[in-house]
């Protein structure tokens, strides 16, 4: 004979990580996207295009270094979230500038 609860399993309490780990990897993403436009804004070709997205890859190891061994980490700090909210604002706004 097995038994079976009846009671929920408890959810250990992390502090919306899910939420700041998701935020996080749209961020970065649209991150290395936009670095891609500036660079195709900025020299008006296919090779800032190019320096962009590679600059977006180096981003991405640099984050990779300052959180540990992996990009997303188990528990991400909030500031790291709004530093990047924030650096991702700063790029549409140079694009946005170098479109016009």
């Amino acid at each position: 004979m097995t038994y079976h609860s009846t009671q929920p399993v408890p959810r250990p309490k992390t502090g919306g990580a899910d939420v700041k780990t998701f935020a996080a990897a749209v961020l970065l993403t649209f991150g290395v996207g936009l670095l891609g436009m500036v660079g195709w804004a900025v020299l008006s070709s296919g090779f800032g295009g190019f320096l962009g997205l590679v600059a977006g890859v180096f981003g991405i190891v640099w984050w990779r270094s300052i959180h540990g061994k992996t990009v997303f980490p188990k528990v991400i700090p909030t500031k790291s979230v709004v530093i990047l909210a924030v650096i991702n604002a700063v790029l549409a706004l140079v694009l946005f500038l170098t479109a016009g």
